[in-house]
């Protein structure tokens, strides 16, 4: 092959604009190979007479060449490029127009002159390149340190005792107040704020009384179970609790997995000693798991049960509890211990014998008053009132009409006898030895992973409404705490319920002085209150879960999810399929199991793009997106939007190969400018408005060997290779693996706009 030497520098006069300040670089066609390496030249021009004769044979290209050979002087290509990197435009010439120095000569400003390959027009310099810094030198039991603290301590815990001038009585009653929030707000503590919480307090009271009863039958417990759960772990909570609004008592998920897990061993009829005692044995398990989360700091693991995941699950879960309630609804005494809807079903027609009219209307008719309340209430939230004392309404006006009716109403199933007094010990209930162990830890892991889900989640969302903060940590040990504390105390599995909270929050609650408040009602109520209980029909507390339990059904989230991300979508139906047709823990498992799969899938395959210039700005953005961003030609710009592991470095080194192959058969089609350097946007963060895109923010191994490996196929195609401001760590081990040092004075630039102005400058010198 001849080299031919490249005709003179020239100024592009077809672009000459006195009122701009742009650059014009010319460059000339190179014969080379292609990416998948056949002997291929661009087209240069829309008449294919431009296209310059590729020989036939092998061509020897030089082993280290990272730069074109001399290129033709047939195919003159000129683009235009403003001063701050923005693309401007491009154009061809049959022949190299005469040079046609620019004013000044050779000298004057950076970038202005002969010199370095650009003819500046109105004398303005070339923005000046900036040099991409090295991280500075970190130890590394600092690095391990910090990753350390940035794993376990997000929320930075211990800023309080970083304070200056602290004395150490000072540090002291700040460490005590970390371990028991109660003492910080009791040093602020009046009468305006203890006004509100008994408020508050006797409200939720109202609520939790019924709910109580209700949850307790659903978990297939004595009724007297679920007021012990709403008495001992409120009080504990006051003490460890970080949250002003949480209601504390029975849920409705960790009552149904109780209920359906434990069941399908023991039957609540015929083993109920057993039963309760698994119940209780259960509630440490899930106290322990709770703390032990909350302890080692690793909240972060229930963030894998997603919202999608969250939302099926919830739904199916209510559709479950709602089934429940038709032996409830019926009055049927005879019903199936499965939870799933199939069995349900024919079990209630099965048993079609034992359907009575009275229990129908009781249920229905106080159902219909429950929904009516709490639309009442969700139109006007001042009158959050009237859902909050619907329940306990219901409950006595059910009561006294069983009552006055009794000898009328013989066939409706009331609540009976209760036992008065405080919750009773149960240590010597606890279950460690036998064949049901395992069944006891396994529905506590399930158990005490949902209810703490939940509990954080509302108190998060209480408090982000009041703008302060609790601590998810310090949730878990409280919320641990008190049902370990509560299995001793004859209670079970508790935390902060939705309907609870939102009365509670809506009250007007200040402090966590309103659970004491609930649990002082709940202790009258279990000292003296007790007899008043025996006419309470089964079917009110059928009719007061089924209205507690409706508003999980959430038909615009799901919507919502299949708007915003149709895998999301497809998580949430998975998981409110599985609970309602298979079970409860494995329609979970589905869901999660598909979630760990979208995040394998998002970081073994992550999305590329190849960005275009703006026109006029230094903004560079995804062409696919944005209407009017232009290709720079000779250019493909690329960014990667996620880090570079073992998982998807072979994936990103094919994917950037075809862009390459893409780009030079678009090339081949459309007669642009020969494609002579490839910029990879590796940018830590882009920020636009007040969105983050968050794209290369770590490298392994793995992946600096596919950058080894791209870099020298790129070389043997005669490619520049670019990399466009790292972050600190992508920096530092580029720079520990030699890899920077395979790269030219122009393999690193801070910004896309720089990398373009100056790789372009550099093909006129």
């Amino acid at each position: 092959m001849v080299n031919t030497p490249p005709p003179e520098k020239h100024l592009d006069e077809q672009h000459h604009q006195p009122q701009s300040s742009i650059a014009s670089i010319d460059f000339y066609t190179p014969l080379r190979l292609s990416i998948d390496g056949t002997p291929r030249a661009a087209a240069t021009g829309p008449s294919p007479t431009n296209q310059p004769i590729i020989p036939e044979g092998p061509i020897p290209l030089p082993p280290s060449s990272r730069s074109p050979p001399p290129p033709f002087p047939e195919a003159h290509h000129a683009i235009t490029i403003s001063n701050n990197g923005s693309f401007l435009g491009s154009h061809n010439h049959p022949s190299p127009p005469p040079l046609r120095p620019p004013p000044g000569g050779g000298g004057g400003k950076k970038g202005g002159g002969g010199d370095n390959g650009i003819n500046v027009i109105d004398d303005c310099a070339v923005e000046e390149i900036h040099e991409v810094c090295h991280p500075p030198h970190v130890s590394l039991w600092d690095k391990l340190r910090g990753r350390l603290n940035e794993i376990f301590f997000p929320e930075d815990p211990f800023h309080v005792f970083r304070k200056r001038n602290q004395s150490p009585a000072t540090k002291f009653v700040e460490a005590v107040q970390y371990v028991f929030p109660i003492i910080g707000w009791l040093r602020t503590y009046d009468f305006d704020v203890f006004r509100s919480d008994l408020i508050a307090g006797l409200t939720i009271a109202s609520l939790a009384i019924p709910q109580g009863i209700s949850y307790a039958k659903l978990a297939n417990l004595p009724p007297i179970i679920g007021l012990y759960s709403s008495f001992v772990p409120p009080m504990i909570y006051a003490v460890l609790g970080s949250s002003r609004h949480l209601g504390i008592g029975p849920v409705s998920v960790a009552s149904l997995i109780i209920g359906s897990e434990l069941s399908q061993s023991v039957s609540p009829d015929t083993q109920t000693e057993l039963y309760v005692s698994l119940a209780f044995t259960t509630t440490l398990f899930a106290g322990l798991l709770q703390t032990g989360l909350g302890i080692f700091r690793l909240g972060f693991i229930i963030d894998f049960l997603s919202k999608a995941t969250l939302t099926g699950f919830m739904a199916g879960a209510a559709v479950i509890v709602i089934l429940q309630q038709l032996k409830g609804l019926f009055g049927i005494t005879h019903f199936t211990k499965q939870m799933q809807i199939i069995p349900v079903l024919k079990s209630v027609i099965h048993e079609e014998k034992e359907w009575t009219w009275q229990t129908v209307v009781i249920c229905l008719s106080f159902l219909a008053l429950l929904l009516v309340a709490r639309q009442v209430s969700a139109k006007k939230p001042k009158l959050f009132w009237v859902s909050a004392l619907a329940p306990l309404t219901s409950v006595i006006i059910s009561t006294l009409v069983v009552f006055i009716l009794r000898s009328k109403l013989q066939k409706v199933a009331t609540i009976g006898k209760l036992p008065e007094g405080v919750n009773p010990s149960s240590l010597h209930k606890l279950y460690f030895h036998g064949p049901y162990l395992s069944v006891a830890i396994k529905t506590g892991i399930l158990a005490g992973v949902l209810s703490l889900t939940e509990g954080i989640a509302v108190g998060r969302t209480c408090a982000s409404m009041n703008n302060y903060q609790i601590d998810g940590n310090k949730e878990m040990i409280a919320i641990g705490a008190m049902n370990v504390c509560g299995c001793l105390c004859s209670c079970y599995v508790v935390s902060g319920g939705f309907a609870r909270s939102a009365v509670n929050y809506n009250a007007g609650a200040k402090t966590a002085f309103s659970n004491v408040v609930m649990a002082l009602a709940i202790l009258i109520t279990l000292l003296f209150l007790m007899p008043l209980f025996y006419y309470t029909p089964n079917a009110v507390l059928a009719a007061i879960i089924t209205s507690a339990v409706i508003g999980f059904i959430d038909v615009k989230a799901a919507y919502n999810l299949w708007k915003l991300d149709k895998l999301d979508f497809l998580i949430s139906m998975c998981s409110f399929f599985g609970v309602l047709f298979i079970s409860v823990p494995i329609g979970l498992a589905i869901a999660v199991g598909i979630s760990l799969l979208k995040i394998i899938l998002n970081v073994s395959r992550p999305f590329t793009s190849e960005l275009g210039n703006i026109p006029g700005t230094r903004i560079y953005r995804n062409l696919s997106c944005y209407n009017n961003a232009r290709r720079v030609p000779a250019f493909l710009i690329l960014t990667i939007e996620s880090p570079i592991y073992f998982a998807n470095s072979m994936y990103l080194q094919e994917r950037i190969i075809r862009w390459i192959r893409e780009e030079e058969q678009r090339i081949q089609e459309t007669g642009d400018a020969i494609l002579k350097c490839v910029i990879l946007d590796i940018t830590g963060t882009k920020w636009v408005v007040l969105w983050i895109f968050v794209a290369v923010t770590n490298i392994d191994s793995s992946g600096i060997e596919m950058l080894y490996q791209l870099k020298r196929t790129m070389d043997r195609s005669l490619l520049h290779l670019v990399l466009v401001n790292p972050v600190a760590i992508v920096m530092e081990r580029l720079q520990n693996s030699k890899f920077l040092a395979t790269f030219d004075a122009r393999g690193l630039y801070l910004t896309i706009g720089e990398a373009v102005s100056d790789v372009s400058s550099s093909w006129r010198n």
